[in-house]
């Protein structure tokens, strides 16, 4: 009996672990760089829900504790409502700034509201 419950526990573990790493951790183990990155991250966030473009962002964020809680849950809060990812969400995976970033936020939000 003693021997099960330590498998059991060592198997949570492990299928925790597994399941835990996001795109941007994956990149780093990987020690992907430019474009390799970019293609990786491309592809891994098409192949995995929003709550993983989530993490990644709140990683980005370099976010932590209650601040990455409270960011998570209002970024999937608004996945959820529009049906993806937030317009914040979405501008930060296509690494916009400046005025790109501004109006594609505009467009994004009038998007959104219709």
């Amino acid at each position: 009996m003693r021997n099960f419950i330590v498998v059991a526990i060592v198997s949570l573990f492990v299928a925790n672990s597994a399941f835990a790493a996001t795109c941007a951790e994956q990149a780093a183990e990987k020690k992907l760089a430019g474009a390799a990155k970019n293609s990786f991250m491309t592809k891994c966030e098409k192949d995995t829900p929003t709550a993983s473009a989530c993490d990644a962002k709140a990683v980005e964020k370099k976010l932590a504790g209650a601040a990455k809680n409270s960011f998570l849950k209002k970024c999937e809060a608004d996945a959820a409502q529009t049906g993806g990812p937030s317009c914040d969400v979405q501008a930060a995976e296509k690494r916009l700034a400046g005025a790109a970033k501004n109006s594609f936020m505009k467009k994004c939000e009038a998007d959104a509201k219709k």
